[in-house]
């Protein structure tokens, strides 16, 4: 048989098990014991098992003999019968004797088993007792109570029920009426508690939520949680701009009751950078709508951009005052609100703190800190559209400066905030400065020309202590301050120790963009004289006397500029006696009064406007010092046009005008000055004229007709000379005094140009004195009348004169007339020193020179005419130091060197041809023909004659 058979399951072997009982049962007891007895082998017995066909195994409605007969062959033999019924029997026997051996190996365990089913029947017959003895006393326990017994418990115990539903009622009345009170809270603003309350029901409404309506009153807890969050919301806006301790306390506690802080940080700057932006939006708006005079909707859909292009020029100072005083107010709360988060943070750190707690605090002290940055990024932003929007070029100073304090101000309070740099408003207002200086300037430089050119050159009287600082427009310099703070304060916080932020100083009111009216119109500073003089023993003080008949009292007028109308009054000068400290210093007004004019006033006030700009925005300070430095070099330029061009100096031979100079006046000519004809009226356009011109260039200066320098009565303007020359002179030293103030400012890259501008034009303002005076002194002595009378004086004498010739006496009469004539000026113009010093040297240098042309004129000379010349020289510088105090006198050795070469010998006087090149051809060719035949034969002269020709052919 297969394996199959061999493995019979559990299922297949108790069908077997019955099976071979009823087999076994059929076969009588004798036989089965017969079969036992048998020895069979296990093997065998295995091996008959498994030739037990698998049909009786089948199924138990399988019916054996039924199977049996129907394989009974048709033809019967009793043999074949009779062995396979043995054979069936053997099969049957050692089935018997299978089941015998199994029962026989689980009887231990029958045994078992059927002792437990006697001892499960016994407990069971005990367990009907005892329910029938139960039964038996519960009746009679039902027959000894009564029905009102009973039905007493059962009231008791719904009346426990019903006190249970009485409370829960109760409570959900209550929490039907807490919507009145929670809107009561929401009206004071009690956030915390309404927050508080909506909670404690929210849990109470979760108690009773098998209640129907608390689903209803769940829902609408909910939604008024919902709306306390919008209303906290609305109420954390308003902290934006009004920061207030108390509401912002509240407004936090209240999201930390829902476990919302981080949240609520986010929404603050969200709230914050909203704030910004409808601020600037409102202020702008409200002005922009002010000034249009209409109702017009159109600028409420205009973007903020657009909308700033439409401010007025009149309201633009007032609206950037208000906007920078709303975006004050938005920082000064953001400054508050990290404060109180400060304050918060120390009171609530504890050891024990919960990792929690510790990091929500450091998320919202990082989220403050780099808010700082964003918000006033968005600040700077909003100001520089609003800085764009409008073309300041045609502002008035004062306003362009006020503009520049503002931004100033706001850039320290963007640096005391977030500690930044305001590149963005830096480079905005640089844009405008730049723009704005530009056009400044070229009217400036328009307005000096026409200031110069309606200059009568008088003198404005001053007090004799005046300085520049005393000027409002360089009362700047007196604070120590950092250019980008305003001038209103002076340094940053970080200058003392004293100092105090704008934060602090404006925390609680306040504002620091509240213009003061007094900042913006200072008092006009007192610098003029009164009369032109401090006090009358202080003038009897200084003078002394210079001639004993030389008291004329005169009353002279001076003219000034009202620093408040612009108009120009006169202004009379007290009626004084007037003498001169030193012969050669010829004064009227104090020994140290400056001398200058209303236009150089007004130069150094507009300087010193160029240095507030310079010193408030130094990113540009390159382009103002550029500016202020053709202002000078116009100025200049303007006094020597006026005063000092003439094409006679070259052949005066005085070497009146430096290489230096030249060169400088060359300079500012070409790069500076337009020389483009322009009309001649006195008032014209001024836009029209620099449309005119070429870019950064100024027409040429005219003098005014008022000015005559021609009439020999006032020493050809000699006043106006002395006042034009020295208030130039005077304007170099104010720029000289203000050269380490401009050197702070420059750029280190553009220092050189400074230093050149100093070393170049500046030093040289005083050189202009000797062109200038120059003219005076060549006409102020009749040096052509000297000239006719040398020609007729007879120099070919045989013997030695003891009486000078009367041309000395002539030229000493002219200087003692140039030097009344001075006396004269002096009592209109203070002449210093330096000034008369130059004046005489012109004139005695042009004397002496006249001498040798005079000298240089004669025919024939003696011996003895040589020694007259040397007698009338002599006479002349002996009268002549009687009236001048300059020493030594110019050119003295240029006439006796002339004089004493008559006597030199030929290789002397070769020599001094080629040494003494001041001496002009026609001199000293006449030297050398006087000389023939008295020491000099004609080879001699000849070749003196080649000498000279050989230095004169360079010049040719």
């Amino acid at each position: 048989m297969s394996m199959e058979r061999k493995a019979v399951n559990a299922k297949s072997l108790s069908l077997r098990k019955k099976k071979m009982s009823l087999f076994f049962f059929s076969v009588t007891q004798e036989e089965l014991r017969e079969m036992r007895e048998q020895p069979i082998n296990s093997q065998a017995e295995q091996e008959i098992i498994d030739s037990i066909e698998e049909v009786y195994f089948s199924s138990d409605s399988f019916d054996m003999v039924q199977h049996e007969l129907e394989k009974l062959p048709p033809d019967l033999n009793l043999q074949e019968l009779e062995e396979y019924r043995d054979k069936l029997k053997r099969q049957q026997g050692a089935v018997s004797k299978r089941v015998a051996d199994l029962i026989l190996e689980k009887q231990p365990s029958y045994v078992k088993e059927l002792e437990r089913v006697t001892s499960l029947q016994t407990n069971l017959q005990l367990a009907a007792v005892i329910c029938t003895n139960a039964r038996r006393q519960l009746s009679s326990s039902k027959e000894g109570f009564t029905e009102a017994s009973l039905g007493l418990l059962a009231n008791q115990r719904r009346r426990q029920l019903l006190t249970g539903l009485l409370k829960s009622l109760r409570t959900i009345k209550t929490l039907q009426r807490t919507d009145v009170r929670l809107s009561e809270m929401l009206e004071e603003e009690d956030y915390p508690g309404a927050i508080q309350l909506c909670l404690e029901c929210q849990k109470a409404a979760s108690t009773f939520k098998h209640y129907s309506c608390i689903s209803e009153l769940n829902s609408k807890l909910q939604d008024t949680l919902e709306q306390i969050e919008e209303q906290l919301d609305v109420a954390l806006s308003k902290t934006c701009k009004h920061f207030d301790v108390s509401h912002y306390t509240k407004v936090q506690l209240a999201y930390s009751l829902l476990g919302k802080t981080q949240t609520a940080m986010d929404q603050l700057h969200m709230h914050f950078t909203q704030a910004i932006h409808n601020t600037v939006f409102q202020v702008v708006l409200g002005y922009v709508e002010l000034c249009a005079g209409n109702a017009d909707t159109k600028f409420q859909k205009m973007q903020y951009k657009d909308l700033c292009t439409h401010i007025t020029t009149d309201s633009y100072i007032p609206c950037l005052t208000d906007l920078c005083k709303a975006l004050w107010e938005v920082m000064l709360s953001y400054h508050r609100t990290m404060q109180w988060h400060e304050e918060q943070d120390k009171e609530e750190a504890t050891p024990d703190e919960s990792d929690e707690s510790i990091v929500g605090r450091t998320y919202v002290k990082k989220k403050l800190e780099h808010g700082l940055t964003r918000i006033w990024q968005d600040v700077q932003l909003k100001v520089k559209a609003y800085l764009l929007g409008t073309d300041m070029s045609s502002f008035k100073y004062d306003d362009f400066i006020l503009v520049l304090d503002i931004i100033s101000r706001l850039m320290q309070v963007g640096e005391e905030f977030c500690g930044s740099k305001s590149e963005v408003l830096q480079e905005s207002i640089k844009r405008q400065s730049v723009n704005y200086f530009k056009n400044y300037h070229r009217v400036r430089l328009e307005e000096l020309r026409m200031f110069l050119e309606n200059e009568t050159w008088e003198l404005c009287p001053v007090k004799s202590n005046f300085s520049i600082a005393q000027l409002h427009e360089f009362k700047f310099m007196g604070q120590c301050r950092s250019p980008s703070v305003s001038p209103n304060r002076q340094a940053s916080s970080s200058t003392g120790s004293g100092e105090v932020s704008l934060f602090e100083q404006y925390h609680q009111d306040g504002n620091p963009f509240e213009m003061q009216i007094e900042n913006k119109e200072e008092e006009t500073e007192d610098v003029l004289a009164s009369n032109g003089y401090e006090s009358d023993e202080l003038e009897k003080s200084v003078y002394q006397d210079y001639d004993s008949d030389s008291d004329v009292p005169e009353e002279l007028k001076q003219d000034y500029v009202d620093e408040q109308t612009g108009d120009v009054p006169f202004k009379s000068v007290s009626k004084e006696t007037m003498r001169s400290r030193k012969r050669s210093d010829y004064c009227l007004n104090k020994a140290n009064a400056p001398i200058l004019t209303n236009t150089t006033l007004n130069v150094i006030r507009l300087v010193g406007k160029y240095m507030q700009m310079m010193n408030i925005l130094k990113p540009i300070a390159f382009d103002v010092i550029h500016c202020v430095s053709q202002v000078f070099d116009y100025y200049m330029y303007a006094v020597y046009t006026f005063f000092g061009r003439n094409d006679m100096y070259e052949s005066s031979g005085l070497g009146l005008i430096s290489s230096r100079l030249r060169t400088t006046l060359n300079r500012i000519q070409e790069s500076l000055i337009d020389m483009v004809s322009r009309p001649t009226a006195p008032l014209y356009d001024l836009t029209r004229c620099l449309r005119i011109s070429r870019k950064e260039k100024v027409p040429i200066p005219h003098l005014s007709q008022l000015v005559v320098l021609t009439a020999s009565g006032t020493l050809y303007g000699l006043a106006q000379r002395v006042v034009a020359t020295e208030s130039l002179v005077f304007l170099a030293e104010q720029f000289e005094f203000l050269q380490p103030h401009l050197d702070t400012m420059m750029p280190s890259a553009k220092k050189p140009f400074l230093q050149q501008f100093y070393s170049q034009t500046v030093s040289t303002a005083s050189e202009l004195r000797k062109p200038i005076y120059w003219i005076v002194a060549a006409k102020a002595i009749d040096y052509e009348q000297m000239l006719l009378l040398m020609a007729g004086v007879k120099w070919d004498v045989k013997e030695i004169m003891s009486q000078h010739n009367v041309y000395v006496d002539v030229l000493l009469k002219e200087f003692e007339m140039f030097n009344q004539r001075l006396g004269e000026v002096s009592r209109q113009v203070r002449i210093p020193l330096p000034v008369s010093n130059v004046l005489w040297e012109h004139c005695i240098r042009l004397a002496n020179r006249t001498l040798v042309e005079g000298y240089a004129n004669v025919k024939k000379c003696s011996n003895e005419g040589r020694a007259l010349m040397q007698l009338d020289f002599q006479q002349f510088l002996m009268k002549l130091e009687k009236l001048t105090d300059l020493r030594p006198i110019p050119d003295k050795e240029f006439v006796e060197n002339y004089i004493k070469a008559y006597y030199l010998t030929e290789n002397d006087m070769e020599q001094f041809i080629k040494n003494h090149r001041e001496y002009s051809m026609k001199q000293l060719t006449n030297l050398v023909n006087v000389c023939l035949g008295s020491h000099i034969n004609k080879k001699a002269r000849q070749k003196l004659l080649a000498a000279i020709d050989d230095i004169d052919r360079p010049k040719r």
